[in-house]
């Protein structure tokens, strides 16, 4: 008996990915009910310069959340997301003001990015660990570095050029805008249109019958964690931008928001379910939620206590449609 082809395998993969439209469509509905409330309750709310705003604030979230999606939908989770983007920013921000040239500053920081995800999916894939406990332990290893590298002192005094690119803008779009647009696409792209992509949708989706059918487990889920990495990497770069300086501190709690965005856009915390675009809209309805509210004079408690109950919601909504499929 032959081994089944690619093509021939990609059809087992492929049922739960094709009803996500129906849940984006669900999230899409859900941002732009809360968009009408805000509307009504504040005028400033649905000008064009607030909703680039929302947009330019989601950025961040939407960088990471992307990231987290992918290692969800294999079956992972990554907590180490935020301490990660600290690590790689500090040390990024050192190599630039130390007198290394910019390229060759972002191409060690994207490393870092890279190496501390791949250290991730090492000990998930090969030693056989669970990803919670791992990237709750790179959490605090990752984070401690940051520190120790900087004597738990910002770097400052990042130059004009650099500070210059990320607060710039193509039209009225504001460039981390632009792109997380192109790691979106990338990120569909390789989901929807590569053997890596339906690799982790098997892998996710079970573990067991994807290692008969020859999926290279541990390869996919290393390479996903990299993928984890290097995006959480570049938000960093998007808000050092931003800010001019890279604080040890910098990403603490992204991993919540991160699980929470790709929570409220579909992604079972099970695995093997997940989309590229109910991410980028549950990173949208947090950061639009959280504008409205700041809007609202509503204090910063109330707004946590309002995106918890939009995570509960949202896992109650994909509980139910997975009783029902």
């Amino acid at each position: 008996m032959t081994e089944p082809t690619a093509s021939e395998k990609a059809p087992l993969f492929r049922g739960p990915h094709i009803r996500f439209n129906v849940r984006d469509a669900g999230t899409l509905l859900g941002l732009l009910a809360i968009a009408a409330v805000f509307s009504l309750s504040t005028s400033s709310f649905l000008t064009g310069h607030n909703l680039i705003n929302i947009l330019q604030q989601s950025s961040i979230n939407a960088c990471v959340a992307l990231g987290m999606t992918m290692v969800i939908i294999s079956g992972g989770i990554d907590l180490s997301v935020g301490p990660t983007a600290a690590l790689s920013a500090v040390l990024t921000a050192m190599m630039i003001t130390s007198g290394v040239s910019v390229p060759l500053a972002f191409t060690g920081g994207l490393a870092i990015g890279l190496v501390s995800g791949f250290v991730n999916g090492a000990l998930i894939a090969w030693a056989g660990l669970q990803p919670f406990i791992v990237t709750l332990g790179t959490l605090s290893l990752y984070r401690a570095l940051a520190l120790i590298f900087t004597n738990g002192v910002p770097v400052l005094g990042l130059p004009s050029s650099f500070r210059g690119f990320f607060n710039g803008s193509v039209g009225p779009l504001p460039v981390p805008v632009l792109i997380v647009a192109l790691v979106s696409f990338a990120a569909w792209f390789v989901l929807r249109k590569t053997p890596l992509g339906e690799y982790i949708l098997a892998v996710g989706g079970n573990e067991e019958a994807a290692r008969i059918a020859g999926v290279p487990i541990a390869r996919t889920k290393i390479v996903t964690y990299m993928i984890s990495g290097a995006l959480a990497f570049l938000a960093a770069m998007i808000l050092i931008g931003r800010l001019g300086a890279a604080e040890p501190v910098l990403g603490n709690l992204w991993e919540l928001d991160a699980i929470a965005a790709a929570a409220i856009g579909g992604a079972s915390l099970m695995g093997g379910k997940g989309s590229v675009v109910g991410t980028l809209l549950g990173a949208i309805v947090l950061g639009e939620m959280r504008n409205g509210l700041t809007l609202l004079n509503v204090q910063a408690f109330y707004q946590l206590l309002a995106t918890g109950l939009i995570i509960i919601v949202a896992m109650l909504v994909d509980r139910f449609t997975r009783g029902r499929g």
